[in-house]
């Protein structure tokens, strides 16, 4: 879920003149949930308490240096339900996620392992009691300079969430910088370079996957799959939005990158338990496939996660390219 990057000089710089633009300040962001409904709104704030409990467990007893006296300094509602469009369909079997933004103010507490696992258990087992938790939550954690410099190198993402996000906490004094415009020549080399890298790397765990399959080599090639399924989603968010959530669960990947075009909705159907089956063996793939002895595909349903993949892999292709041609026309003027 996190994006780790080296902070080289232009981009310093950049920072720079964006605070001394802005004089390090950005428009009011919206802080009103008043477009939920009261249900939702006691949910998010149940959620909120999780995120201020657990970090406060993972940081006590420290001594290094940035953790001992970190922050959380934001906690920002983005996507579908600060936007107001969340989708609760139980017909079609798809519900939005709160999507929640937490800005920390060490680098070193974006660590997710180390500081959020927690939070992260305790969201899942209070969503599977449904007593104060209904809807999935998925958290984001960067640091203050890290969305700074984001939104000063124009990133949509983090523009977008200063747009449209709802704080539901924040610490005074702790300002976003103005968003910049990205410049159109720029975003079409960073896409084009995304998705060359990431739809080539998707291919190769395709092909591998394949080969595995018809040595009967099940069990590697699920895991392959995933990897192949894994970097198309990452293929999608980054030529559409620059950024992807640093993770393997393609549950979350999905949830990210179907709002961004309804016919990436329609790869995985669900309409058996055994379609359902096979997606949840791909999906536990990642981990399982590798390291546990109890893990079991069939030829059949390697076979259905392998059409589907390759479904997914001509959707993104798609897409993709659409998205290079606007992005193409825009730098032309």
């Amino acid at each position: 879920m996190v994006i780790r990057r080296e902070y080289h000089r232009a981009g310093r710089e950049e920072l720079r003149l964006a605070k001394r633009g802005g004089n390090g300040k950005t428009r009011r962001m919206k802080t009103s949930l008043d477009h939920l409904p009261l249900g939702k709104r006691r949910e998010l704030e149940h959620v909120l308490g999780v995120i201020k409990d657990e970090f406060g467990k993972a940081i006590a007893n420290r001594r290094a240096e940035g953790v001992k006296d970190g922050q959380i300094l934001k906690v920002i509602l983005y996507g579908s339900y600060a936007r107001g469009d969340w989708v609760e369909d139980p017909v079609g079997r798809y519900f939005s996620d709160f999507d929640l933004l937490v800005v920390v103010s060490d680098e070193k507490l974006t660590d997710v392992l180390e500081f959020w696992e927690g939070a992260e258990k305790r969201l899942r087992r209070d969503l599977a009691s449904g007593a104060n938790l209904r809807t999935p939550a998925d958290l984001i954690i960067h640091s203050l300079d890290d969305v700074n410099d984001q939104l000063a190198q124009g990133r949509y993402f983090f523009a977008d969430i200063v747009r449209d996000g709802v704080v539901l906490f924040e610490e005074p004094d702790h300002p976003f910088v103005d968003p910049q415009p990205l410049p159109s020549e720029a975003a079409l080399n960073e896409a084009e370079k995304y998705y060359r890298d990431r739809m080539e790397t998707a291919g190769e765990f395709f092909d591998d996957a394949q080969s595995n399959y018809e040595r009967g080599r099940f069990k590697k090639g699920a895991f392959e799959a995933h990897q192949a399924a894994e970097h198309l989603y990452n293929a999608i968010l980054l030529v559409a939005t620059l950024y992807t959530p640093k993770s393997h669960n393609l549950v979350r990947l999905r949830n990210a990158a179907e709002p961004i075009d309804a016919r990436l909705s329609e790869v995985w159907p669900t309409e058996t338990k055994f379609q359902k089956r096979c997606f949840e063996l791909l999906r536990a793939a990642y981990v399982k496939a590798r390291y546990s002895e109890h893990y079991r595909v069939t030829a059949e349903e390697l076979t259905w996660m392998l059409e589907r993949l390759s479904v997914l892999q001509n959707v993104v292709e798609t897409i993709c390219r659409e998205r290079l041609n606007e992005l193409i026309a825009a730098s032309k003027g």
